[in-house]
C-alpha cells in the first residue's frame, strides 16, 4: 500500500467539523495515559494486534500522541502519530457502530494539527487504505514509489 503526502502549513479549516461531532454528544480529546489498557483493549476488539503495539508505543510518548473520540465513557475511535515513524500519522480507527459519524475525518485533524504544532511541515500517511478519504479531507498526494515503503520484513 502506497504512503501519502501532507502538507501540513496548509490544513483545512477544522472548527466546523469538531463543531459537528461535538453536536452528537462526541468528545475529542487526547488519550491518557492511565487509560492505556483501555484503548489497547479498544483497539485489539475492532483492529489489529499489530495496531495495538502502535497504540502502545504512542502512549509513551509525551505528549501522548494517541487522540481519541469517546461518548458516554466509551472509546469510539482513535488516531495515533509518532508511532511507526516519527511525522507518520496512523493508525487510525473508528468501530463499525460509530462510523458515519465524521470521527476519522476529526481524529485525523486532531493527529494532523499535533504533528504541525510540534514543528513538522509535512505529514507521512503510511500504508494507505482509503486514498480518496484523505486527498479529500487533508488534501493529501500519493508518494511515488512508496510501495511498500517502510513496511517491509513484517513479523507476524
Amino acid at each position: 500500500m502506497i504512503d501519502m503526502l501532507v502538507r501540513l502549513y496548509d490544513l483545512p479549516e477544522s472548527s466546523e467539523t469538531y463543531r459537528t461531532v461535538s453536536e452528537k454528544g462526541v468528545t475529542l480529546r487526547r488519550a491518557r495515559a492511565f487509560e492505556r489498557h483501555t484503548v489497547s483493549e479498544f483497539v485489539k476488539e475492532n483492529f489489529s494486534p499489530k495496531w495495538v503495539s502502535e497504540v502502545e508505543v504512542a502512549m509513551t510518548r509525551q505528549p501522548i500522541s494517541c487522540f481519541i473520540a469517546t461518548r458516554d465513557k466509551k472509546i469510539l475511535g482513535f488516531a495515533c502519530h509518532d508511532t511507526t515513524l516519527r511525522g507518520f500519522f496512523g493508525p487510525t480507527g473508528v468501530s463499525e457502530d460509530a462510523r458515519g459519524l465524521g470521527l476519522g475525518k476529526a481524529l485525523l485533524f486532531k493527529s494532523l494539527e499535533a504533528l504541525r504544532d510540534i514543528g513538522y511541515a509535512y505529514a507521512i500517511i503510511g500504508g494507505v487504505g482509503p486514498r480518496e478519504f484523505y486527498a479529500k479531507n487533508c488534501g493529501a498526494i500519493e508518494i511515488p514509489g512508496s510501495d511498500p515503503g517502510t513496511y517491509t520484513d513484517l513479523l507476524p
